[in-house]
């Protein structure tokens, strides 16, 4: 992180896109105290960071609550929570962009919206099943709740800016289904570049029955449905950015199908970009070269809502960049150079 961030002088703010801390191997009376060594490096930089948790930030000893409190202590943190059913995780909000640093959502409309989701997964803190003794998985998706949530909450800022449309970008740790799906269809590492080497991508409701069971009997519940259906729907929201697969970098372009088809090859124009991350941590599996992804969001790049545009790449750790693209109307038709496959 120090690395990447000494490379990157003009950041204005980090997220951390889940799984920060490998709760499975942590001990209860001090598992989130972790914490204080990952935000670290922006604390000694002055730099604000807003967080998702992920699937291993859950476990017996660990809790999402307590993390969150943890983060808390440091005044840098921009992480929230704003949905109250006990059913839909902990980090699930948005953060409103301004140009003019005296703004707020009673005096402007925001210029960019940020939203956050906690997709769970992991396991239950400090619970067991009676009968087994066994640790009580959590589900491993954005509840309904937390969709509908989005929904409304979008409306109404929409409505508070007489009907106007306002860009976003969201970020959740585990991929939705269509993320596999367009994988499916075929990564071409020229016109979305990335490792692809995850395969098959490990998605929301993966090993769920649509029951609710997770009992090693279904491969996929489709309980992220509605997740997906708000994602589509949502006039202006320009990218989804997961993290989960450590062997993954690339974005595509999705067109909003939902029912497992293929997404038809190059979409034009509007879509919402599905991009993962680059493995961060010296935790977790895989050796490939650790890096974080840099997202670029300009006043110009938002003027013209037919053709939003952001633009990302991939700053090592090594000071390399790769995988650099414009996430735009004729992305998956632009070629660009094809990201390498380095391991440290």
């Amino acid at each position: 992180m120090n690395q990447v961030l000494d490379a990157e002088p003009d950041i204005g703010l980090v997220v951390l896109n889940g799984d920060l801390i490998t709760g499975e191997n942590t001990f209860l009376e001090n598992s989130t105290h972790y914490i204080d060594q990952i935000v670290a490096p922006m604390v000694h930089r002055d730099l604000t960071w807003a967080s998702t948790y992920g699937n291993h930030d859950s476990h017996y000893n660990i809790s999402r609550q307590d993390m969150l409190a943890r983060e808390k202590l440091w005044s840098n943190s921009r992480t929230q929570s704003m949905v109250s059913n006990p059913n839909a995780g902990t980090t699930n909000y948005y953060l409103p962009v301004y140009t003019n640093p005296h703004c707020d959502e009673d005096t402007c409309t925001p210029t960019l919206l940020l939203w956050f989701f906690d997709s769970r997964g992991g396991q239950l803190f400090q619970q067991k099943d009676p009968n087994t003794g066994k640790w009580i998985a959590q589900p491993d998706w954005v509840d309904a709740s937390v969709a509908a949530w989005f929904e409304q909450t979008n409306s109404r800022l929409v409505s508070k800016a007489n009907g106007q449309v306002i860009p976003s970008l969201a970020f959740v740790h585990i991929p939705i289904s269509a993320s596999l799906t367009l994988q499916n269809d075929g990564v071409d590492p020229h016109r979305q570049p990335g490792i692809n080497a995850d395969k098959p991508i490990s998605r929301q409701g993966q090993g769920w029955c649509p029951d609710g069971r997770n009992d090693g009997s279904c491969s996929y519940g489709g309980q992220d449905v509605p997740f997906m259906q708000a994602i589509a729907g949502t006039p202006g929201l320009m990218a989804l950015f997961s993290g989960h697969d450590h062997g993954n970098t690339w974005c595509y372009k999705w067109d909003g199908s939902i029912d497992g088809s293929a997404a038809g090859g190059i979409v034009k124009g509007k879509g919402v970009d599905l991009c993962f991350g680059q493995h961060s941590g010296h935790g977790g599996y895989g050796n490939w070269i650790r890096g974080g992804r840099q997202v670029v969001v300009s006043l110009g790049g938002l003027e013209n809502e037919e053709d939003y545009v952001v633009d990302t790449y991939i700053r090592l750790e090594n000071g390399g960049l790769v995988g650099a693209v414009s996430l735009n109307g004729t992305y998956g038709e632009d070629e660009y150079p094809v990201t390498p496959d380095n391991r440290t």
